[in-house]
C-alpha cells in the first residue's frame, strides 16, 4: 500500500466516522423530540432531514438510527431494564433516549465497534444531558454491552 492510498484510507476513515458522530447528534435531537411530543415519524425524519446539519451527517445511518429506535423501542427498554437503577420512564429523557439509541448499535449495527459506540454515547450524554448523566449512561452500557454483543454472535 502506497502513502496515499494509506492517506487516503485514513482520510475515508475519519470521514465516516465524523458522518456517523452527526448522525447520532442528529438522532439524538431528533429521538429527543419524539419521546417528548411524539407525532409521526415521517414528520419527524423530513424535518430534521431540512435541517443544515443533516449536510455533515450520514444521512442514511440518521435514518437508520431513528427507524431503528422507534421500530425496536420495546425490545431496546428491554434489553436496558436489568442494568438500571430506576424505571426507564423515570430516566432524564436524554440519557434515556442515548441509551436506546446505543442499545440498537450495539444489536444491529455489527460493523461499529463496541468501544465508538460506548464512546459516542457518553460524549453526546455529557454534551446534552445532565452533570453526571454521561457516567450514568457509560455505566448502563459497560453493563449490558457484552450480552448485548454475544447475543448478535449467536
Amino acid at each position: 500500500m502506497t502513502m496515499t492510498e494509506v492517506s487516503s484510507s485514513s482520510e475515508k476513515d475519519r470521514a465516516e466516522y465524523r458522518g456517523r458522530h452527526w448522525a447520532r447528534r442528529l438522532a439524538l435531537q431528533a429521538l429527543y423530540q419524539w419521546d417528548m411530543s411524539g407525532g409521526d415519524i415521517s414528520e419527524l425524519l423530513d424535518q430534521f432531514s431540512r435541517k443544515d446539519d443533516i449536510l455533515r451527517a450520514n444521512a442514511g445511518y440518521f435514518e437508520q438510527l431513528v427507524r431503528g429506535v422507534l421500530d425496536h423501542e420495546e425490545d431496546l427498554d428491554k434489553q436496558l431494564t436489568p442494568a438500571l437503577d430506576r424505571p426507564m420512564k423515570r430516566l432524564d429523557p436524554v440519557e434515556r433516549t442515548v441509551l436506546r439509541f446505543a442499545c440498537y448499535e450495539l444489536l444491529h449495527c455489527r460493523e461499529v465497534p463496541t468501544a465508538v459506540i460506548l464512546s459516542e454515547a457518553t460524549r453526546l450524554a455529557a454534551k446534552f444531558g445532565t452533570d453526571k448523566g454521561s457516567k450514568y449512561v457509560n455505566a448502563v452500557l459497560d453493563r449490558v454491552a457484552i450480552s448485548l454483543r454475544k447475543a448478535c454472535a449467536a
